[in-house]
């Protein structure tokens, strides 16, 4: 049987459920590589995936004998099939932050469960640790990352829209990848002061400053990546704060080892540029994998230890409304002793 799969029937066991049902779509792909609408069940003794016929085909040319699915067409699925899945579990597990109130009564009464038993994200608490393939996967997603970082700054010139520039960068992304990870961001000038800027018609201006927030998906697998860059120069009063960032970011970045607390991290930084009079406005990282944002996340509010072979990013910035913004940000493995940037574009002052 494929490794995860047994994992999770191991969990089970621990956990005393004799039957799961799971509906999270990244979670079924997490454990099967199946993306195609459908639910995933695991029973007393089978595999069962029950999906539409259009999607038939596709999930057959996923799977293998090792992973052990059998695939149900949907329609094909009697009442008595239903019933009889879960027959003689006492208690069967289901994924309650995917699961609408109207789909829980539902389940109940089709598959005649018992005991229906919240399983408190257990998927994704084991996917934040990432295994040697995931890994490889983001690896290429950030070199490609940082490949089309290089790139977009010889394209970007004054008179240039902050939609054209993000535009140029999901077309590089489009062929050579899956596809863009989130959408993209590119700002400037006063546009930097907002962290989650939608790209619009302002056009590049010389002493402009422009952050680029940009990642890739290779395999499903996402990169995610901050530059701030300046074009002709860097503006003086810019320089103190973008040296803080840069700062905070580096000395984040030797923090970041197996055992270090998001918390402790964060307040690090919090207190840093408190003391320089500004604010941590956002968190200061997120685990990066099959979801560009999923556990863990790196925040005040969030007690989590790093662990080896996490896969987060380091995003510190600070934001002057109205004025400009500065953002620098990585993705990081983390590791025994310490951890590995996987994104290794420049970072001191970049000027066009």
């Amino acid at each position: 049987m494929n490794t995860k799969l047994q994992w999770l029937r191991n969990k089970m066991s621990s956990l005393d459920l004799q039957g799961l049902i799971l509906t999270n779509p990244t979670n079924i792909r997490y454990l099967t590589n199946i993306e195609a609408e459908g639910i995933l069940l695991l029973t007393r003794k089978e595999n069962i995936y029950i999906t539409d016929a259009r999607y038939i085909e596709h999930v057959h040319s996923t799977l293998t004998l090792f992973d052990e699915i059998i695939v149900y067409d949907l329609h094909d699925v009697s009442k008595e099939d239903y019933e009889n899945f879960f027959l003689f579990c006492e208690n069967v597990g289901f994924e309650e932050y995917d699961v609408s109130y109207a789909k829980y009564k539902e389940y109940i009464r089709k598959f005649k469960i018992h005991n229906f038993v919240e399983t408190e994200h257990m998927i994704e608490k084991q996917r934040m640790i990432k295994d040697a393939e995931e890994i490889a996967q983001i690896e290429k997603a950030c070199d490609i990352t940082d490949n089309c970082f290089s790139y977009i700054l010889s394209y970007i010139k004054p008179g240039m829209t902050e939609k054209q520039i993000a535009n140029e960068i999901d077309e590089y992304f489009k062929q050579r990848t899956d596809g863009i990870a989130f959408e993209t961001i590119v700002a400037s000038g006063e546009n930097t002061s907002k962290p989650h800027a939608v790209p619009t018609e302002r056009k590049i201006q010389n002493k402009d400053i422009i952050t680029i927030d940009m990642g890739c998906r290779v395999n499903g697998y996402c990169s995610d990546m901050t530059r701030t860059i300046f074009v002709g120069e860097v503006p003086e009063q810019i320089k103190p704060i973008y040296d803080l960032v840069l700062k905070n970011q580096t000395q984040t970045e030797e923090q970041y080892k197996d055992g270090a607390s998001t918390r402790l991290l964060t307040k690090m930084v919090e207190n840093d540029f408190k003391l320089h009079g500004y604010d941590l406005v956002h968190s200061l990282g997120h685990g990066v994998g099959l979801e560009i944002h999923e556990a863990p996340y790196i925040s005040y509010s969030s007690d989590t230890q790093l662990r080896e072979n996490m896969v987060v990013t380091n995003e510190p910035g600070i934001y002057i409304p109205g004025k400009f913004g500065i953002r620098i940000e990585d993705t990081i493995q983390i590791t025994k002793f310490g951890c590995i940037s996987l994104t290794k574009s420049e970072k001191n002052y970049i000027i066009i």
